[in-house]
């Protein structure tokens, strides 16, 4: 599917803009405070699993912006799964997003009104969450340039953050602070850069690919340039751009305090900071994670309500979900479902016990995965494809599943990968029940009575 009048009245984007959108998609609360667990679990060799996702991402990315090239389309990843597989492809791609999305919303909100509490601990978490839905919602009505502008500011204030951290770690191991207690060491040994051994390095490999979701935005975004071809040049500027403060900010946080103070509940960068004299720094963070969280949250309402478009418009969800208003801006009618779904998602992430909901939202990141899988098997189907891409091709395939596979290693996320694959399993009881009904022969449409007047 071309891109329609609406999508071509959308402010064209130069590479750069689409690279500082892509960080604003992706840099969330994921980094910030998933980077604790994927430390706990891995100590320093943590580091390499944040290369190696790196890596992983850009080949996913590049197989994407190829795609989007050679054909572009407002649908991105789900209709090139469409043109590679068929419908059920296509079917089947558009509703593991939007259902893994909108449980990620759940929690998003969910975490960013703890954050709010922290600051003002007697109001309910529901009302924080609803205020932060009802402002995301804003960001998206106010069309394609509010969503710029918006995120195009917090995608600066997230990269001035994790400069800033790096900026006072670096003071800091200078003694200019003080209240350092320990000698800062890099362990040289396999024992020391692996302490749990390969079973802790496997599964903090998802922390690492959580570290970059959003590329599938991105391509959603890519449409918009002015010069497709630029696609590539943005991904590698923005993956780049990030790996090597991903990796210098972890670098840093690592050695300004022994690994086994960093923990699970708490963000690694307040731990290596809170031991030393840095004021506010607790107070610093705690806005850093709701900046985070709020643009991740938007970026993915701007996704969800794009996919649930183009599913109406290829026939794969009800017609009205296409339906626009405001100048055939507003897709309206995805917009309150979309709202309907946030409502229940974030019922869900206040009332369940927090361990299951957890297991929920692992799921749902994996399903996002699932769909970088949709990417690269595309891209072998219908694009023409070099010996040196094949290679690229083959290995971002091996470090997704080997991230996706990795889960089973660690108890904390081994049920969310069964809970992930019980997902995809409904949605593949529904998309073999819609294969049944799309080879039903359709009803001719009556004609109407202007067509009997001609006649």
């Amino acid at each position: 599917m071309k891109a329609s009048s609406n999508e071509k009245q959308e402010k064209p984007l130069q590479w750069w803009q689409l690279s500082l959108l892509g960080v604003a998609c992706t840099i969330g609360t994921g980094f910030f405070l998933g980077s604790s667990i994927a430390i706990d679990m891995a100590g320093f060799s943590v580091l390499l699993s944040y290369a190696l996702a790196g890596l992983g991402t850009y080949f996913v990315y590049e197989a994407l912006a190829k795609m989007m090239i050679a054909d572009p389309q407002k649908g991105s990843f789900r209709t090139y799964a469409k043109k590679a597989y068929g419908r059920w492809a296509g079917f089947s791609s558009g509703w593991v997003y939007f259902l893994s999305e909108m449980l990620i919303m759940g929690s998003q909100m969910t975490a960013l009104s703890i954050f709010t509490r922290f600051w003002f601990p007697g109001i309910p978490l529901w009302v924080f969450a609803s205020g932060y839905a009802a402002l995301g919602l804003l960001v998206i009505l106010a069309g394609p340039s509010g969503f710029d502008r918006v995120e195009n500011l917090l995608a600066v204030l997230k990269l001035a953050a994790i400069v800033m951290f790096i900026i006072l770690a670096i003071v800091a191991l200078f003694g200019v602070f003080g209240g350092a207690d320990a000698e800062v060491t890099v362990p040289r040994t396999y024992d020391g850069i692996f302490p749990n051994g390969i079973r802790g390095f496997l599964p903090s490999l998802i922390f690492g690919f959580y570290g970059f979701g959003g590329i599938e935005i991105v391509g959603l975004l890519a449409i918009r340039l002015t010069d497709m071809k630029e696609a590539t040049k943005a991904g590698k500027v923005m993956l780049l751009s990030l790996t090597g403060l991903y990796i210098a900010s972890i670098g840093l946080a690592l050695i300004m305090v022994s690994v086994n103070t960093i923990t699970t509940d708490t963000s690694p960068f307040v731990t290596s900071l809170a031991n030393y004299n840095v004021p506010f720094v607790t107070h610093i963070f705690n806005g850093v994670f709701i900046i985070a969280g709020f643009s991740t949250m938007v970026a993915s309402l701007f996704a969800v309500i794009r996919i649930l478009v183009t599913l109406a418009e290829d026939e794969d969800a009800p017609a009205g979900l296409a339906k626009r208003v405001k100048n055939n801006k507003i897709a309206i009618n995805a917009i309150l479902l979309t709202t309907a779904g946030i409502i229940v998602s974030i019922i869900l992430a206040i009332i369940m016990p927090g361990r299951i909901y957890e297991y929920i939202t692992t799921a749902a990141g994996l399903m996002l995965l699932y769909n970088w899988l949709f990417i690269i098997g595309s891209y072998g189907r219908i694009h023409e494809l070099t010996t040196v891409d094949n290679v690229k091709r083959f290995f971002g395939f091996a470090l997704v599943m080997l991230a996706v596979f990795g889960t089973l290693f660690h108890g904390i996320s081994r049920p969310g990968f069964f809970v992930s694959i019980a997902f995809v399993g409904i949605i593949a009881i529904v998309t073999l029940f819609m294969k049944q009904h799309w080879k039903k022969p359709k009803k001719p449409k009556m004609p109407s009575v202007f067509t009997k007047i001609k006649q």
